[in-house]
C-alpha cells in the first residue's frame, strides 16, 4: 500500500515506521513522501537521508486558511498516489475534503490512552489530573480533535515521581511499539470497522498483549 506520512516536528515516530520497514516488519507499506508544515522539520532530514522524497508546505504560507493550506497539501502529495495517510506528530485537525482523498483512510498517534485527554499538553494535563495509568493511541482520523476509531492502544503506569518530561518520555517509548505495529495492520488490510469499534482479523496475543488491537507493554516500559 502506498503511504505518506505527514510530521511537524523532529520525528521519531517517522524514525520507528522507518526502522520497522527496515527490519521488514511492514512489507505492505511503501512509503512514497514526508510532508511537514514546518520548515526544517526533522522529520524533512530523516526521510532525505532515507531517499524519500520530503515535501515542505509550510502552515505560515496559509494564516487563517486552513482549507487552502490543506489543498495545497493534497496538490503536493498528488504525484504520489498515495492511499493511506500516517500523521506522525502532525499538529493539525484535517478537514473532510483530506480525509475522503486516501482510501484506506487516515491513521494518527495520540499520546494519551483515548478517548481521555485529547489535544496538546497531554503530559501536563495527565500528571495534574493524577491519573495512574496513561499511555498512547493508534487511531484512524475523523473531523474531530483525537475522536476517530481506536486501533491499538498502549499504557504505562503514571508514578508519583512522574513530571510531564518523565511521563511523556516513558509514552514516547510505546508509541515507538504500537506504531509500526498498527500501520503495519492497516496496510496489510487486516483493519476493519464495524461502527467505531476496529476489528482485527487473524490476531493472536503475543507475550504481554491483551486482546485485539490492544498491546500492553511490560509496565517498566
Amino acid at each position: 500500500m502506498k503511504v505518506v506520512v505527514l510530521c511537524s516536528g523532529r520525528g521519531s515516530n517517522l524514525s520507528a515506521l522507518l526502522d520497522a520497514e527496515s527490519r521488514g516488519e511492514l512489507p505492505d507499506a511503501d512509503f512514497r513522501a514526508v510532508l511537514s508544515d514546518q520548515e526544517g522539520a526533522g522529520a524533512l532530514e530523516i526521510a532525505s537521508k532515507r531517499g524519500i522524497a520530503a515535501i515542505t508546505v509550510p502552515v505560515s504560507d496559509f494564516f487563517g486558511d486552513r482549507a487552502g493550506h490543506e489543498r495545497a497539501i493534497l496538490e503536493a502529495l498528488a504525484p504520489f498516489g498515495a492511499e493511506l495517510a500516517v500523521l506522525a506528530g502532525f499538529q493539525r485537525v484535517l478537514g473532510r475534503g483530506f480525509l475522503d482523498a486516501f482510501p484506506h483512510g487516515v491513521v494518527n498517534i495520540h499520546p494519551a490512552l483515548l478517548p481521555s485527554f485529547p489535544g496538546h499538553m497531554v503530559w501536563s494535563k495527565e500528571t495534574a489530573y493524577g491519573v495512574k495509568l496513561a499511555g498512547a493511541t493508534v487511531h484512524f482520523v475523523d473531523e474531530g480533535v483525537d475522536s476517530g476509531p481506536i486501533i491499538c492502544q498502549g499504557a504505562v503506569p503514571v508514578l508519583e515521581t512522574d513530571g510531564p518530561d518523565e511521563l511523556s518520555a516513558r509514552i514516547l517509548k510505546v508509541e515507538h511499539r504500537i506504531f509500526p505495529a498498527a500501520v503495519g495492520w492497516v496496510t496489510s488490510g487486516r483493519v476493519s470497522l464495524s461502527g467505531r469499534t476496529s476489528l482485527l482479523s487473524g490476531f493472536s496475543p503475543g507475550p504481554g498483549e491483551v486482546g485485539a488491537c490492544l498491546v500492553w507493554p511490560p509496565l517498566d516500559a
